[in-house]
């Protein structure tokens, strides 16, 4: 937390202890626009999407007074504007929009319902995933490992090429082969009945 707030360039401030009231409010945003926006929207793809609910924002959202500051969240922004700083570029912040994925025993990382292959090097290691100009980018520390076209739809599979390049094929010694062996049974001896007889007390 502390090397994200220098990089980004804040002050965290910590709140004292049992006292809940130094605290900031957390509020349901996503309820407020599940049960306000949502119920009434009808689009025909996520740019339609995007587009209606920017314009519920600027319309609605953004132009009621709000419940808790009483005042309207586009003027209170027009207030504050002057004393916000820019953020870093995005590649100073790219480290934290990542997250940790392992590497299938096949070589494959899982990312939003894809598939996204490393080198085989990598398998059952934990790498970074994250998404930068329509693409998914692998990195294992501070080294990228594999950019792939970000996936259309679910389940698609994106193989890196070269992914399988200097795979040993395994052990290439000769093997002994897996043969039955058969065990000659041992020969009983035959006697004649009248033996038999004259163990019993029989007349021979």
């Amino acid at each position: 937390m502390l090397d994200f707030a220098l990089r980004v360039g804040f002050e965290a401030r910590l709140c004292r202890e049992y006292r809940p009231q130094t605290k900031g409010k957390v509020e349901s945003g996503v309820k407020y626009v599940r049960y306000n926006m949502w119920p009434s929207i009808r689009f025909t793809d996520d740019a339609d999407l995007n587009g209606q609910a920017l314009e519920w924002c600027e319309v609605v959202a953004n132009a009621r007074i709000h419940g808790t500051t009483n005042r309207v969240p586009w003027e209170a922004l027009a207030e504050e504007r002057p004393r916000l700083g820019r953020l870093p570029d995005r590649a100073r912040l790219a480290p934290y929009l990542r997250q940790d994925r392992k590497v299938s025993r096949d070589g494959f990382v899982s990312w939003e319902g894809s598939h996204y292959g490393v080198h085989w090097k990598w398998v059952e290691t934990t790498v970074q995933v994250g998404e930068r100009q329509g693409t998914v980018e692998v990195w294992a520390g501070d080294e990228r490992i594999a950019v792939h076209p970000r996936a259309q739809q679910p389940k698609q599979r994106f193989i890196l090429p070269g992914q399988w390049s200097g795979l040993p094929r395994g052990d290439n010694r000769p093997r002994r082969e897996a043969v039955a062996v058969q065990i000659p049974a041992g020969e009983v001896e035959r006697r004649s009945l009248d033996v038999y007889e004259l163990v019993a007390g029989g007349v021979a």
